[in-house]
């Protein structure tokens, strides 16, 4: 088990996206918020090989965040405020883009499942469905607002992270499904929480963060969205300083993304705010 700092840093180097492939490259351009260039990089991927079925999940990852960009979902703030989830006014979805990112899905599922039938321990194509799951989760959770039908969708994506968490060695990105699961239950009321059964999940804030942080320690490409959430876990358990320490470093990582930089300058602002105030200097008190 990971032992957490009380400094709230990661107690090992982060893990960083290789760049090697063009796969990973796909992913920094996301992580920039460089959505266009994303998706240049995954066509010429498919161009290359048509039959890598994660090239399509990536593809619809990329629409997914590019629309939640649009909507201003992605501001931090309203992730800490769990009525603004709830009750946000109205969002119009854009209906080509939707149909597009459901296309990017069924492709990238059609490609694994193939893969799956002659290999079935086959990691990238166990990941492709975990990931898909996750995405079509977001896409009702957080755009066409469906809460709690979203975990009827959430037991999938954790029924493909239970395979890939079981491989030799774990699939280590998985545990960025079992981790945002875990924190989410464990904010619910009490009486909600007893209606929501997930296989693996208790609902541990604790435990959360933990999966979170072995992510962001050793995930093949969720290690900076791990950062991510563990920064918005900090905003909202009111934990400023380590959220700034995570964003800092995200912001270094990713100088393109603007959001980032954005949450950096808040997360400094209540940082101060809740440090207490400097002893005066001089011998004013003889």
């Amino acid at each position: 088990m990971l032992v957490l700092t009380g400094c709230g840093c990661l107690g090992a180097e982060p893990a960083r996206v290789d760049t090697s492939t063009l796969i990973g490259q796909a992913f920094v351009r996301l992580y920039n918020f460089d959505f266009p260039g994303a998706h240049l990089i995954l066509d010429r991927q498919i161009a290359q090989d048509p039959q890598i079925p994660l090239t399509h999940a990536v593809k619809a990852a990329a629409y997914l965040f590019s629309e939640l960009d649009r909507l201003k979902i992605l501001q931090m703030d309203f992730f800490e405020d769990d009525d603004r989830v709830i009750d946000r006014e109205l969002l119009v979805p854009d209906p080509a883009l939707r149909a597009e990112f459901l296309r990017q899905i069924e492709i990238a599922r059609e490609l694994a499942n193939a893969r799956l039938a002659t290999h079935p321990d086959d990691r990238e194509a166990l990941f492709t469905l975990c990931m898909s799951a996750g995405l079509v989760t977001d896409y009702a959770a957080l755009v066409e607002r469906r809460r709690f039908g979203s975990f009827a969708l959430a037991k999938h994506t954790q029924a493909y992270a239970l395979k890939l968490l079981a491989l030799k060695p774990p699939y280590y990105d998985a545990y960025l499904t079992s981790g945002s699961v875990e924190y989410v239950v464990g904010s619910l009321y009490f009486f909600v929480r007893w209606f929501v059964r997930i296989d693996g999940i208790q609902g541990s804030k604790q435990k959360a963060i933990e999966h979170l942080q072995l992510v962001a320690e050793r995930g093949k490409y969720y290690g900076p969205f791990a950062r991510v959430l563990l920064s918005v876990i900090y905003l909202r358990e009111k934990r400023a300083e380590d959220a700034e320490n995570l964003l800092a470093a995200l912001v270094s990582e990713f100088p393109e993304n603007p959001l980032l930089r954005r949450e950096l300058e808040r997360a400094r602002g209540l940082a101060r705010r809740g440090r207490p105030a400097a002893p005066a200097s001089g011998n004013g008190g003889r």
